[in-house]
C-alpha cells in the first residue's frame, strides 16, 4: 500500500514536533506549582504576623518593661519612659489591661469564695482607693502619663469625676454580703479631699463601706508603704480587725506590716507610688 504524500509529511511533523509540545506542557504545569507555592507562602507569612498597631506594639522594650513594673522589679521610676508612652496608652485602652484586671479578679473570687468573716464582725478587707476602685486613666492620659504632679492631681481629685472600676465594685459588694467589713485605705490628704474622694466613691457605688481611711498631717511627706503599714497596724493591733484580703494596684499597698492572709495587685503601668 502506498502512503499519499500529504499523509506522509503530515505524520513526519507530528513525530517531529510532539517532543515540544510535551516540554511546553510540563513547563505549564511546573510553572503552575510554582505560582501556587508562591502564594501559600505569601499567605502563610501574612498569618504568622499578627496585625498590630506600631504605635501600641511596636516593643522598643515596653512589654519587659511593663513585665518588670508588675513583678515590681522597676522601682523607683518617675513617668513612662517616652517610648512606652503609646504602648501604656494601647494597653491601658485597647481592651488588655480589661483582661488582666478580670484574670486578677478571677483570682480574688475564687479566694472570696474559701473564706467566711466570723460572726464577730472582725474579718476585714483592705483596698485602695486610686485605680483600685476609683479610675484615674482619663488624668493621666491627658498628660501623656508625665510624672506625678502633686498639685494637679489634687486640681483633678477635688472634681470628684473619677469612674469606678466596675470589677472591683463588683468584688466590694461581694465582700459586703458575705458580712465582711471593707476599709479604703488611701493616700490622698485627709483634711483637702476627704469630702470630694467620699462624694465620688458614693456617686459611683460604694456605699456602706466600714470605715475610709485617708493620709493625716500627721503622715504627710511619709511614703505610702510606711503610711498603710500604720493604718493596718492600728486596725489589727489596736482593734482586733483580722484582715483577710487586701487589694490594690501599687506594690506599696501591699507591703509591709499586717498585709493580710491574701495580696492582689491590680496591673498599673501609668505611675509608681513608693
Amino acid at each position: 500500500m502506498v502512503m499519499p504524500a500529504g499523509l506522509a509529511s503530515a505524520m513526519v511533523h507530528s513525530r517531529a514536533t510532539a517532543p515540544v509540545a510535551l516540554w511546553r506542557l510540563a513547563f505549564v504545569v511546573l510553572l503552575t506549582h510554582f505560582v501556587v507555592a508562591v502564594a501559600a507562602a505569601a499567605a502563610l507569612d501574612v498569618a504568622a504576623k499578627p496585625c498590630h498597631s506600631a504605635s501600641v506594639d511596636a516593643d522598643d522594650g515596653c512589654l519587659s518593661w511593663r513585665v518588670m513594673v508588675e513583678a515590681n522589679n522597676a522601682r523607683g521610676w518617675r513617668t513612662v519612659p517616652a517610648p512606652c508612652v503609646a504602648y501604656v496608652r494601647g494597653y491601658m485602652t485597647r481592651g488588655q489591661y480589661g483582661r488582666d484586671l478580670s484574670s486578677v479578679m478571677d483570682q480574688v473570687a475564687a479566694y472570696v469564695d474559701t473564706v467566711e468573716a466570723d460572726a464577730d464582725g472582725l474579718d476585714a478587707w483592705i483596698l485602695d482607693i486610686d485605680d483600685t476602685c476609683l479610675s484615674n486613666l482619663l488624668y493621666y492620659e491627658a498628660k501623656q502619663f508625665g510624672a506625678y504632679d502633686p498639685s494637679a492631681f489634687k486640681m483633678w481629685a477635688t472634681k470628684g469625676a473619677c469612674p469606678g472600676i466596675p470589677a472591683v465594685l463588683e468584688l466590694f459588694a461581694t465582700l459586703q454580703a458575705k458580712g465582711f467589713k471593707v476599709f479604703l485605705l488611701s493616700g490622698r490628704d485627709e483634711e483637702t479631699l476627704a469630702t470630694c474622694t467620699s462624694d465620688n466613691l458614693e456617686s459611683e457605688g460604694f456605699l456602706g463601706y466600714e470605715r475610709l481611711i485617708m493620709r493625716s498631717p500627721d503622715y504627710r511627706g511619709q511614703s505610702s508603704s510606711l503610711f498603710k503599714s500604720a493604718m493596718r497596724k492600728r486596725l489589727v493591733e489596736e482593734e482586733g480587725y483580722r484582715i483577710r484580703g487586701n487589694v490594690g494596684d501599687q506594690w506599696s499597698d501591699l507591703q509591709g506590716d499586717y498585709v493580710g492572709d491574701r495580696v492582689f495587685k491590680i496591673p498599673n503601668p501609668m505611675y509608681y507610688v513608693p
